[in-house]
């Protein structure tokens, strides 16, 4: 496998990077790398030419997720990010091959085997990130900081809202439907059980930070695994509605917002509850690039060492206080909310 040194000029391949989460992405590998190539992979290869026309230092390659080379032949690559839903793996074995770590953001929480399986096949080629947090890292790492207060976490719940007219790619919108409504199952934590809850039991309501209700659903990202094995909580959920941001609503901009509701015991040993908000006026889009670029940039050795071969979750390899650096330059905020006083209830029987 190569150092980290000895390929750092050798590009980061972005597969789908043609698409609204991929550009977003390159911008933020561009602002921060100049001169770090950047290929642009598709498997519609006019369209990537497009897409690498509009960044300096980018080049455009057909993917062909049928051929064992991905059609590249002997093309070296520091890093691969997987933007759509690779139904057959070759991405990631591909790059398990080139010893390149991989992130793939498609993948629901109960789709997690192919990629683990891939990367047992192979324990020590590479990194492989399970990349599918709630916009790759804007809900898990501020959740990870927040819960720093707290001597004992008790409850973490999510209350995320995407505006129903934020930019959806076709790729983005057929995974977050596969995701929401496969299986038609979340799963959630209750007094440190895991529980799988499905149809009507998924029904819910969150309260967005201008003090709307919205109708929702229990969904499960990556993110509720994560925060339980880091923080401990027995309970956690992840509560996502479609409908009108709070900014919109108001006669601003379509958002995005994640509200991320913490309770438990103060490092004193006093109760505590904590309410804060993460929002970003271009939605969605821009915290995912944000999330893939930063990930991007460990795997590709372009912010500290290469990580060791190993399957990780996003914000594990992103730096916490660079997120957040990057999140206000971008145009987002975080706001801190009065907390509210009821968890949600969760049937027994999910």
């Amino acid at each position: 496998m190569l150092q980290a040194s000895e390929r750092l000029h050798d590009p980061i391949l972005i597969i789908g990077g043609a698409g609204e989460v991929g550009r977003w992405a390159t911008r933020f590998l561009r602002d921060q790398h100049p001169d770090v190539p950047i290929l642009i992979g598709g498997r519609d290869e006019q369209r990537a030419i497009r897409a690498a026309a509009a960044v300096d230092g980018a080049s455009a390659v057909a993917v062909d997720l049928a051929a064992p080379d991905l059609g590249l032949g002997e093309q070296r690559v520091s890093a691969v990010a997987t933007l759509f839903s690779d139904e057959t793996g070759a991405a990631l074995r591909w790059a398990q091959q080139k010893g390149a770590g991989h992130i793939n953001i498609s993948p629901s929480i109960s789709e997690l085997g192919l990629e683990t399986a891939t990367f047992m096949q192979k324990p020590a080629a590479a990194p492989v990130v399970l990349g599918t947090e709630w916009l790759v890292g804007a809900t898990s790492v501020p959740s990870l900081l927040f819960a720093e207060e707290f001597g004992r976490l008790e409850n973490i719940h999510i209350e995320a809202v995407l505006d129903e007219q934020d930019a959806f790619g076709p790729a983005a919108n057929a995974d977050l439907e596969r995701q929401m409504y496969a299986g038609a199952a979340a799963l959630m934590r209750r007094a440190g059980a895991w529980r799988w809850c499905r149809g009507d039991e998924t029904k819910c309501r969150v309260r967005a930070i201008d003090g709307t209700e919205l109708d929702a659903n229990v969904f499960s990202p990556n993110d509720v695994l994560l925060l339980a094995n880091a923080t401990g909580a027995p309970d956690i959920r992840f509560d996502l509605a479609i409908g009108m941001s709070s900014a919109r609503r108001n006669g601003g901009p379509v958002s995005t917002e994640i509200n991320i509701n913490l309770s438990g015991l103060d490092h004193a040993g006093q109760p505590l509850r904590k309410r804060h908000a993460i929002v970003h006026p271009g939605g969605q889009m821009p915290l995912t690039g944000l999330g893939v670029a930063l990930v991007l940039e460990r795997l590709a050795g372009l912010a500290g060492d290469t990580p060791r071969p190993g399957l990780y979750f996003p914000a594990q390899l992103i730096d916490h206080s660079t997120y957040f650096e990057r999140l206000r330059a971008s145009g987002g905020e975080v706001i801190e909310l009065e907390p509210i006083q009821h968890a949600p209830q969760i049937s027994d029987q999910a």
